[in-house]
């Protein structure tokens, strides 16, 4: 097992080939390395066994590998696992048998164990869960950080349920952290989006044309892009160079010097840009809500960015940064098989690695993290490869607290998204849609038929929202993935609803037993399990495990698929023993506890996903 205290150093140092070993497995490996010593006069420490699971055509449940064992019995595979399935059955209870299949010995574990699992766990509500550690400094996790010159898109739903899901998993792990959320809300990009609305915006407000806050600023970041492009076909249709239209497009020429302006603290670009600032603001918080995210503290580039130049004066000061002749600001990295790297732009304007300094700065000042995660996407490697090694030039030590949570991009059947040319799937237009076609599904299906109205609604929108938040952290954060809004919702695959249903089922059975006024919370006294109990144990036994290799691999992934894993293996024990109908009311009793223990595993593994388990469906 790992330990509790575990070090946040496995975010730079574990991967994901690991081995993690259950209870059981920790277990089996110490009475293995008592065999050897008993029966070879050899020691071997416990980790250096090879235990996995039994494969489903064999007998057993966990299976020791034989083969790296042979030097120091000195005899055939078969033998050796022969001398060691004996020792074990004969000195451990917990080992109720063995079959040996060439090099590899099988051992089952006995039906006294998982009932003492079982007795132990199954009316623990934290199970699976670690108390969080007292007096510790906690985990910073920033997710989100959007932009003021737009609204969410698909791209920042991956971002948010990535960052609030592991945020949760390492709160399930023991660790106290804070949810943070970097707003960059000053920039060329913004800009953008004001002048714009200066030029063709006649004074719109999100009350006068009846859109969110942030679709409107959006609109007009996009307007800005058309016309833009207008100036530089003009300017090279002239004979100029395309490069160099760009930097001399009348648009592009204004928008910087309204940067300017900002940065020399202009009344009216500044009122303007508070303004249209808090139209966005608004638009993001009900997209937010909807989503399901929260966050405990809120910085912006605006307040961040002054320190980050300030620490980049001092980088000048100290000879570790450079000036060029046009003014601009340098870090030489070249010494480290890096490039060149601008801090500060000629005329004196801030950019992302500026903000981006300051920022670190002042969350470490204000936290003193034992960890500061960014969840950003893998275009973004690079910049933060760069942002550590500048702290480090500029003598922060904690700068290797710094870990870059890398995620692959969501990629769509038409191609990528574009925010400035508007091809972009809007955060809020695919949650109505997901909700929608959670409807259209379920009213396929003839599901819900006896729901009013508003209790429709209302599962509507959890299923829909379960699917997309499952469809996308099903898959590890390192990969690139495909989102299909009709394959997420399928009531029989890998999905959020699958889930939910099952979930569903439980409790519709839970509350049956109790219309037939059977009653199951007294003790039970099952001394021995059928292979569908049993299978369904070992799952739930799994949980805690499954925890730790999330939280360590920062994968909700994990959890996600351990979540499909367990509510199959339910329904397939439903089908293959009666529940309600058993005569026996010790084993009957047994499995309605059982299937609460189920449904509460799954509330808690799905609840760390950020998905709501329906009570019906």
């Amino acid at each position: 097992m790992i330990r509790a205290s575990l070090s946040m150093r496995f975010f730079s140092n574990f991967a994901g080939s690991k081995i993690f070993k259950m209870m059981i497995e920790s277990l089996l490996a110490k009475s293995l390395s008592e065999a050897i010593t008993n029966l070879y006069g050899q020691n071997i420490e416990p980790e250096q066994f090879q235990i996995q699971k039994t494969r489903p055509e064999f007998e057993g449940d966990l299976t020791v590998v034989v083969f790296p064992l042979l030097k120091i019995s000195r005899k055939s595979p078969e033998q050796t696992a022969e001398d060691l399935g004996n020792f074990l059955v004969s000195n451990q209870q917990e080992m109720s048998a063995f079959n040996v299949v060439k090099g590899f010995l099988n051992l089952t574990i006995s039906d006294s164990y998982w009932l003492s699992f079982y007795y132990k766990e199954h009316i623990n509500c934290k199970f699976g869960l670690k108390e969080t550690q007292k007096d510790a400094n906690p985990v910073v996790i920033e997710y989100s950080s959007p932009n003021t010159n737009k609204p969410l898109h698909l791209g920042h739903i991956r971002n948010n349920l990535l960052g609030w899901s592991t945020a949760e998993i390492l709160k399930a792990n023991g660790f106290p952290v804070v949810k943070a959320n970097l707003v960059n809300d000053r920039g060329i990009h913004i800009c953008k989006s004001m002048l714009a609305w200066q030029k063709w915006g006649n004074q719109a407000t999100p009350e006068s044309s009846d859109k969110k806050g942030d679709k409107l600023v959006g609109d007009f970041y996009v307007l800005f892009d058309k016309e833009y492009k207008k100036e530089i076909d003009q300017l090279t249709a002239g004979g100029m160079d395309k490069d160099d239209a760009a930097r001399k497009a009348p648009l592009m020429i204004e928008a910087q010097e309204m940067l300017k302006k900002w940065e020399a603290g202009d009344k009216e670009i500044r009122q303007l840009w508070t303004e249209m600032n808090q139209w966005v603001y608004d638009g993001f918080d009900v997209t937010y809500e909807r989503m399901g995210v929260d966050f405990d503290k809120m910085y912006y580039e605006s307040e961040t960015y002054l320190l980050g130049k300030e620490l980049v004066q001092q980088g000048l000061e100290k000879g570790i940064f450079y000036k060029k002749e046009n003014g601009s600001v340098w870090c030489d990295l070249s010494d480290e098989g890096l490039d060149e790297k601008l801090l500060l732009r000629a005329d004196g304007t801030s950019v992302y690695m500026t903000q981006d300094l300051g920022t670190a700065h002042l969350r470490y000042d204000d936290y003193h993290a034992q960890q500061l995660i960014y969840v950003v996407g893998n275009e973004q490697n690079y910049h933060f490869d760069v942002l550590k090694r500048i702290l480090k030039k500029l003598g922060f030590e904690w700068a290797e607290k710094i870990y870059h949570l890398s995620y692959g991009m969501v990629e769509l059947p038409h191609g990528k998204m574009k925010s400035r040319e508007g091809t972009v799937v809007d955060a809020d237009d695919l949650m109505e849609e997901m909700a929608q076609t959670a409807k259209k599904t379920s009213e396929e299906l003839g599901k819900f038929d006896d729901f009013t109205a508003e209790e429709s609604k209302e599962l509507y929108d959890m299923i829909g929202l379960g699917a997309l938040k499952y469809f996308i952290l099903k898959v590890d954060p390192k990969k690139n993935m495909m989102f299909n809004p009709e394959e997420s919702i399928d009531f029989n695959g890998n999905t959020g609803p699958f889930i939910q249903y099952t979930h569903a089922r439980i409790r519709s059975v839970l509350r049956k037993s109790e219309e037939n006024s059977i009653d199951f919370s007294e003790p039970t006294s099952i001394t021995s399990l059928e292979k569908k109990e049993k299978t369904l144990l070992q799952l739930l036994h799994e949980f805690p495990q499954v925890v730790e290799i999330a939280g360590s691999q920062m994968s909700p992934a994990q959890i996600a698929n351990y979540s499909f894993d367990l509510a199959k293996e339910y329904n397939q024990f439903y089908h293959d023993l009666q529940i309600l109908k058993e005569t026996n009311s010790n084993k009957r009793s047994f499995r309605l506890k059982l299937s609460e223990f189920t449904a509460r595993t799954l509330r808690t593994s799905m609840g760390l996903l950020g998905i709501t388990m329906p009570e019906r469906m």
